[in-house]
C-alpha cells in the first residue's frame, strides 16, 4: 500500500494545480503513517510496556523524519521544474542537496537508533530499525522508479572535456 500512494503521488504530481499540491501531499502524507503505523505494530509485536516506551519515541522520530520529507519533497518539485532546462549548475546543486538529505536521514537514524536500544533494548531497536529501513526502501525504490534520468545534453561531454 506504501509503495502504491508513492507512486500515485508521483503519477498524479503533473495533474494537480500547484495550490492543491499541499493539500495532495499532505493526505498522502497521511496514509502513508497510517500504513507504516499499521505494518510496524503488526512485525514488531510489542508488549504494553514496550508500546509505552516506543509510541512516544516513533511519533518523536516521525516528526523529525517529516522535516527530511518537506526537504526531498522540495528537491523534487524543484527537479521537475528544472527537468527540461537542466544546466550544469543545477544538477550539481540537486545533487549536493540530496546527498546532503541522505546524510541527515543517516544521522536521524544513528540518533534514534541509540535512544531506541538504551529504552527498550538492542534486539528490539535493531528490528525496528529494519522494518524502517525497508518500508523505506520501498518508498525510495518507487520513488526513484518514477522519476525520469536527467538526460545528457552536447554541453555535458563538452564541459567534462573542458575542466
Amino acid at each position: 500500500m506504501i509503495v502504491a500512494l508513492s507512486l500515485m503521488m508521483l503519477g498524479m504530481v503533473p495533474v494537480v494545480q500547484a495550490q492543491d499540491m499541499n493539500s495532495f501531499v499532505e493526505l498522502l502524507r497521511k496514509d502513508i503513517k497510517a500504513e507504516k503505523t499499521a505494518v510496524i505494530t503488526m512485525v514488531m509485536e510489542f508488549t504494553d510496556a514496550e508500546s509505552e516506551i516506543f509510541w512516544p519515541l516513533y511519533r518523536e522520530y516521525e516528526f523529525e523524519a517529516d522535516k527530511l520529507v518537506d526537504s526531498r519533497i522540495a528537491v523534487i518539485r524543484e527537479y521537475a521544474k528544472s527537468y527540461d532546462s537542466m544546466t550544469n549548475d543545477i544538477a550539481k546543486d540537486l545533487m549536493g542537496r540530496v546527498l546532503k538529505l541522505q546524510e541527515k536521514r543517516l544521522k536521524l537514524d544513528k540518533k534514534y537508533w541509540k535512544t531506541f536500544s538504551k529504552k527498550l533494548n538492542p534486539i528490539t531497536a535493531a528490528r525496528f530499525m529494519q522494518v524502517n529501513g525497508q518500508i523505506n526502501d520501498l518508498i525510495d525504490l518507487q520513488i526513484a522508479s518514477e522519476l525520469p534520468l536527467i538526460q545528457a545534453t552536447g554541453s555535458d561531454h563538452e564541459d567534462h572535456e573542458g575542466n
